[in-house]
């Protein structure tokens, strides 16, 4: 059963008008650099608000608590990579394997590392978040991106490429969350991404792919 996401995270209202736009841009901002500071321990409205430059009140019209600007925030992103995935996959069907994967790590690890400090704070966020629903959405959204991608190329057999998928971006995404958590700098980064490939391309050599 897909989860629902919870009615308390849900904003009151969405902007419309390029003020408020700016306002919430100013609040998803501010939150930020609260949660890169202080993590959720230390994110309060009141906080955000300050920091923002905007009233407590005016928070409030957009976003019932702090978990919901939270919850608003990492929906953004996410969207966003899904997004940047899709289009990816589209770009790249039809292409061999090991040039499909390439891209999506490409992909996945621009997107990442466009904001480091946005990356840092969502990931500092997660864990006291009621956020099973985003997640859930997303991964279906960028699965059936990527196995369709997949399952175009050439040199793999069509049933084979749920498998395929499955495995590629486990280890695609969890070698990226993992960069993150570790605080690894820029050069070691680099470097990852690079030994990630050189991974995934044996791995598909030797599949025989």
């Amino acid at each position: 059963m897909t989860p629902q996401s919870p009615a308390s995270l849900k904003p009151r209202k969405t902007p419309s008008q390029s003020r408020s736009r700016v306002t919430v841009f100013a609040i998803f901002e501010a939150t930020i650099q609260v949660l890169l500071s202080q993590g959720m321990a230390g994110l309060t409205t009141t906080s955000v608000s300050e920091r923002a430059g905007v009233s407590v009140g005016t928070m409030y019209q957009y976003f019932p608590n702090k978990q919901a600007v939270v919850y608003a925030l990492n929906e953004r992103f996410l969207t966003a990579l899904a997004e940047r995935v899709e289009a990816t996959c589209l770009r790249m069907r039809g292409r061999p394997m090991a040039e499909a994967a390439e891209a999506l790590i490409d992909t996945y690890w621009a997107v990442k590392t466009e904001r480091v400090e946005l990356t840092q704070a969502l990931y500092r966020s997660v864990a006291e978040l009621e956020n099973d629903a985003l997640l859930h959405a997303f991964a279906a959204r960028v699965d059936k991106a990527t196995t369709e991608m997949f399952r175009s190329a050439p040199d793999l057999s069509a049933q084979d490429a749920t498998r395929t998928n499955l495995l590629l971006t486990t280890v695609i995404y969890g070698c990226v969350r993992n960069a993150f958590e570790r605080g690894l700098d820029p050069d070691s980064i680099s470097d990852l991404r690079s030994r990630l490939k050189d991974m995934c391309r044996a791995y598909l050599a030797a599949e025989g792919t």
